[in-house]
């Protein structure tokens, strides 16, 4: 099984190339330039690198929210053109699953927050049992102090990994009240490779959408969505 695998949901943008034994090719971009700019031409290059055809893919991969609303509709866009281009299902991975998936085999909760601005995050409460990765709490959009205050009642050991730790880590050492630690620069962000094999269970499962019907799950309003209610309502009353 091969699996390719896109990731651009938020400030990383990255490729890979994913069966179940190897990660054959990955490319993240951390930059200033925009998603639409790096994802193709980083696609390119890895088909070019393992010269290899779109065509041998069993499936597409694809981080499919939350996370940036421009993001993820490039990076669902491009799997979406692909898969109907090339008549190959989509698998949907959730984007912070992915993300706590970077970390293997842990003995400790796997918090990932993604910043989601007006001091919310988007994120999940992650474990392994028996090696095998565990949802315990699904992805969601809460406050910081909110999922601080789920961490603290579970009262266990916590790693959090994200872009989320750079803006609330003085915020958690304030709210934390469980032992705590933050993941390595090379496993704390989105990568395709995690999308990539955690797709690979996915499809075992049966878990894939027709090309066709592939949408992001955004968990919240666009900023634009939301100032336009504002207007609505300011407007009724």
């Amino acid at each position: 099984m091969k699996i390719l695998a896109i990731d651009s949901s938020g400030l990383v943008a990255s490729v890979a190339v994913v069966t179940e034994e190897k990660l054959l090719a990955e490319f993240t971009v951390n930059n200033k330039k925009t998603h639409s700019q790096t994802l193709l031409p980083m696609l390119d290059d890895i088909m070019k690198l393992l010269d290899q055809d779109l065509k041998e893919f069993d499936a597409i991969a694809v981080a499919g929210g939350p996370g940036s609303f421009t993001g993820l509709r490039i990076g669902s866009s491009t799997a979406k053109g692909l898969g109907l281009a090339l008549d190959k299902p989509i698998i949907n991975v959730p984007t912070v699953d992915a993300l706590a998936y970077n970390l293997y085999g842990t003995d400790r909760v796997i918090c990932p927050i993604m910043d989601a601005r007006r001091n919310q995050v988007y994120t999940g409460i992650y474990e392994y049992q028996d090696e095998e990765f565990v949802v315990v709490r699904p992805q969601k959009a809460v406050g910081i102090t909110d999922i601080a205050a789920e961490l603290n009642q579970l009262g266990r050991e916590v790693i959090f990994l994200g872009d989320g730790v750079e803006v609330h880590e003085a915020k958690l050492t304030e709210i934390m009240r469980v032992p705590y630690s933050f993941a390595p620069v090379h496993l704390s962000k989105q990568r395709a490779g995690a999308v990539g094999a955690l797709g690979i269970i996915y499809y075992k499962k049966g878990l894939m959408d027709n090309a066709d019907v592939h949408e992001p799950v955004y968990l919240r309003l666009s900023q634009a969505e939301r100032e336009l209610m504002e207007k609505e309502k300011a407007q009724k009353e």
